[in-house]
C-alpha cells in the first residue's frame, strides 16, 4: 500500500510539473507579440490622425519607388508607389496594433479607403513571405529591424479619371492651372512631403512653381 501511494504521488507530481511547464510556455507565447511597422512617404508623416503608431517616424526605411502621380479628388497630386520611378528611402513607424489584420484596417481607416476591395489598396508583408513588388529589399530590411510584418498604402497612379501614370510635364501643367484653396492645398502637400522623398517630379515642381520643402511635423532621427 505504501509503495502504491508513493507511486501515485509521484505520478501526480509529474503531471503537475508538466502542467506548470505547459502553462509557462503558453505565457511565453502570449508575451511574444508581433512587431509591425507602417511605411510612409506622404501625409501620414505630418498628419497621422488616428493611425495607431508610436508617433515617431524614422528616416531609415526601405527603398521604395514613389512619385507624385496620383491626382486626388480634392485636387492634390499625391505620392504613391510608382514602379517606374527611382527608389527613394521612405520612412517608417512602429504600429501599436500587434495583429496584422487590425493594423491593415487602421491604415485603411486613416486613408479613408472604402469599398469591398479595400484590401488590395493596403499592402502588407509578413516574415517568411517573398519580397513584394516593387520592394525587393523589404524582407532584409525588416529582418534587420526585428519586424514581423509591414503595412503600407498601396494606392496606384491616377490622372484625369484614369488609372495611368501622368508625365512630369502633365503634372506640372496641371498644378499650374490650380487656383484658390485647391492650389493652396496642393502646394502644402508638396512642400510638406519629407525632404528625403527627393523624386524627379518633385524637383521639377520645385523648379517650375517654387514649392520647396517646408517642415510640417517632427520626425525622429
Amino acid at each position: 500500500m505504501a509503495v502504491a501511494a508513493l507511486t501515485s504521488n509521484f505520478a501526480v507530481e509529474q503531471t503537475a510539473a508538466r502542467i506548470r511547464s505547459l502553462a509557462a510556455a503558453h505565457r511565453g507565447v502570449r508575451r511574444r507579440t508581433m512587431k509591425l511597422a507602417c511605411l510612409g512617404w506622404g501625409s501620414l508623416i505630418w498628419d497621422p490622425r488616428s493611425l495607431p503608431i508610436q508617433r515617431r517616424w524614422f528616416e531609415d526605411g526601405p527603398f521604395v519607388p514613389v512619385e507624385f502621380t496620383r491626382q486626388s479628388s480634392d485636387g492634390r497630386v499625391t505620392l504613391v508607389v510608382e514602379p517606374t520611378a527611382a527608389p527613394v528611402r521612405v520612412l517608417w513607424a512602429v504600429m501599436l496594433r500587434p495583429e496584422l489584420q487590425a493594423a491593415k484596417e487602421a491604415l485603411r481607416d486613416r486613408e479613408c479607403i472604402t469599398g469591398n476591395k479595400w484590401m488590395s489598396r493596403i499592402g502588407c508583408w509578413q516574415r517568411g513571405e517573398a519580397a513584394p513588388q516593387p520592394m525587393s529589399a523589404l524582407p532584409d530590411w525588416a529582418q534587420a529591424h526585428g519586424l514581423d510584418a509591414v503595412v503600407w498604402t498601396a494606392l496606384g497612379p491616377r490622372f484625369n479619371g484614369q488609372n495611368i501614370s501622368p508625365t512630369v510635364d502633365q503634372v506640372v501643367q496641371y498644378l499650374q492651372t490650380l487656383t484658390g484653396a485647391v492650389r493652396d492645398n496642393a502646394e502644402r502637400y508638396v512642400r510638406c512631403a519629407p525632404r528625403q522623398i527627393d523624386t524627379e517630379y518633385r524637383r521639377r515642381i520645385e523648379a517650375e512653381l517654387g514649392w520647396s520643402y517646408r517642415e510640417c511635423g517632427s520626425i525622429a532621427v
